[in-house]
């Protein structure tokens, strides 16, 4: 059986990376004397621009700007909430929010074309049309300005909006008309 990287079950574009094989071109601990590991320390390497040390013997080498590295790290500091990513539960309830905004629209617009001909009778036929059309657009704006004005909240906070938003927005035409008949 052979040891190369070919021979690998996976690979991938990029796996031959010199900086990948960094174990190989050191020697072992036990293998290097004292002095040659104090002379080790001394010296620094400086990694090509992209790439970060991290970990066990990270101080021997070193990045060619310094100040860059700084700025990105305060920047990434400064974003906090605002660059971390959603996690699968949070972005399995904002679709599942989504879906019922969704839905709270389409019962919207339903609802209140089954009411049109009752309503005559109580306001002007565009009064109705417009209160109609911004009912079925408030459960879209609800979720665009909750999905936009809690950026940078706790995701917690951006679903007991969205929740708060459901049970204060539901299509009341629909659901006492209903789609067919009363």
């Amino acid at each position: 059986m052979t040891a190369g990287r070919d021979d690998d079950a996976l690979t991938w574009e990029g796996d031959d990376d010199p900086t990948l094989d960094i174990g190989a071109s050191a020697p072992a601990p036990s293998e290097a004397s004292a002095d040659e590991v104090e002379s080790d320390a001394d010296s620094t390497t400086v990694l090509p621009e992209g790439f970060t040390a991290v970990g066990k013997g990270s101080e021997q080498f070193t990045a060619e700007a310094d100040a860059d590295q700084t700025e990105v790290i305060s920047d990434r500091d400064a974003g906090g909430a605002a660059s971390a990513s959603l996690g699968n539960a949070a972005l399995i309830g904002l679709g599942v929010l989504g879906g019922i905004y969704l839905l709270y629209a389409i019962g919207w617009i339903v609802g209140g074309l089954r009411l049109r001909g009752t309503a005559q009778f109580l306001v002007s036929p565009i009064a109705y049309d417009v209160a109609m059309w911004l009912a079925a657009a408030s459960p879209v704006i609800w979720f665009a300005a909750v999905h936009l004005l809690t950026r940078t909240s706790p995701v917690w906070m951006r679903l007991a909006w969205l929740a708060a938003g459901a049970l204060l927005l539901i299509p009341w035409p629909f659901i006492m008309m209903g789609a067919i008949g009363r």
